[in-house]
């Protein structure tokens, strides 16, 4: 695999092509929050509960999800460029049919879910052709700066929907959000086109999928990715109505409550960008499995704890948050560093397919699951007030990542 590495990767001191790569990621990444920044605003004008709410944000996860694993492992036969290019131009269309068709539950549920599935083919292709074009010194780096792009690109995502809900409404907010797929689908075509991938083809007859599942430090890898999503995107679907929540338990009503509350999570994905720097390149020194450990030790505390502070100085309640979104975010750039030295080139797709069924399954899950706990642990009377129980959900996950990091550890420790 090492022989993929490209001369402008060892030679430019500044690397263009990893900036033109990571663009592209940001300007697809702005319609990933669209519909959570517009929820609580939704909410209301279409008449659902926590749990329909919840429901829209997993339609798109268990659409991405499907996605993910239809072209990881088509990424095994046929490469992973022209299948990275496929789903930017796919998702291009789906995001304009979303912005401007969505006008209720049922049709956002459906266009969602359709932009869920377009747009599922970018990330572990992404991945891929980033395993393909940096050596494993680099590579929790280069992972990194992909990983933190998107967190850029959620974060814009919610000042433009703070910025465009109140004047505008949703339906100026899912505009604007939704071109930035057909920006990114823009770079990727000049960045990508003339980038030579190296394609390990595998044997018809080999037993690949067999010789995954009994790759225990691939399939570590795997599981700990599926408890980090869990925690992670069911946090992502829920944290801007929560924000929007406590400023209207504070005395801040309407829109205005949303668009700050956009504001405030943006905040959470710049610090969750700053995480994706920064814990990469820490786990290409000092360990994956220590990172890990000590990333999702922090975000278990921070899921037990979040929803409790909407009765604290809001100064406490998004230090909470940042933290949090630090935390529960850090070591995904490092379960992915992982998952591409674990894992055998021949089969690697496949790798990637089956953690991202497991993954994305759960992180469709849990935003449900959050709706239908905030829905029981709430009068319908007085609204939604009690968030703790929702986001100790989220928590369980989190203790699965922690499990997961000391059987890595004694996997690393016996094997040395």
């Amino acid at each position: 695999m090492q022989k993929g590495i490209s001369i402008i990767h060892k030679a430019s001191k500044f690397d263009w092509w990893l900036t033109g790569f990571c663009l592209s990621r940001t300007l697809n990444a702005l319609v990933f929050m669209t519909y959570a920044a517009a929820l609580p605003i939704l909410q209301k004008q279409w008449s659902m509960s926590a749990a329909a709410a919840g429901l829209i944000s997993s339609g798109f996860q268990f659409g991405y999800a499907a996605s993910l694993v239809l072209c990881s492992a088509l990424a095994d036969r046929m490469g992973p460029k022209p299948l990275f290019l496929g789903s930017m131009t796919s998702g291009t269309v789906f995001s304009l049919g979303f912005a401007l068709l969505a006008r209720d539950y049922l049709s956002a549920l459906c266009f969602y879910t359709l932009v869920g599935v377009s747009l599922g083919g970018t990330y572990t292709t992404g991945i891929m052709i980033l395993a393909d074009q940096y050596p494993q010194h680099r590579r929790g780096m280069a992972i990194g700066f992909f990983i933190a792009s998107a967190s850029l690109g959620y974060g814009l995502s919610l000042i433009i929907s703070g910025f465009a809900i109140p004047v505008g409404g949703f339906k100026l907010s899912f505009l604007l959000t939704c071109i930035g797929p057909l920006l990114g689908c823009v770079v990727a075509w000049i960045t990508v086109w003339g980038t030579r991938i190296h394609l390990v083809k595998r044997q018809r007859k080999e037993k690949y999928f067999r010789d995954l599942l009994t790759n225990r430090p691939a399939m570590l890898y795997i599981g700990g990715y599926a408890f980090h999503c869990w925690e992670l995107l069911g946090m992502w679907a829920w944290t801007p109505a929560f924000m929007t929540s406590y400023l209207m338990l504070s005395g801040v009503y309407g829109e205005r409550a949303t668009g700050i509350g956009s504001y405030i999570t943006a905040s959470f994905h710049g610090i969750g960008l700053l995480a994706s720097f920064t814990m990469g390149t820490l786990s290409d020194r000092i360990g994956r499995a220590r990172v890990i450990l000590a990333l999702s030790s922090i975000s278990v505390l921070c899921s037990f704890l979040f929803g409790w502070t909407i009765q604290w100085p809001l100064t406490a309640a998004i230090g909470v948050g940042l933290l949090y979104a630090f935390s529960s975010l850090g070591d995904s750039p490092v379960l992915s560093a992982g998952l591409t030295e674990s894992a055998e080139s021949r089969y690697m797709g496949s790798a990637f397919g089956l953690r991202s069924l497991l993954g994305y399954g759960a992180g469709a899950v849990s935003p449900i699951a959050f709706g239908a706990i905030l829905d029981w642990s709430n009068s319908a009377a007085y609204g939604y007030t009690t968030w703790g129980w929702a986001f100790s959900v989220f928590g369980m996950g989190g203790m699965g990542t922690i499990w997961v990091a000391h059987l890595l550890r004694k996997q690393s420790a016996g094997c040395s």
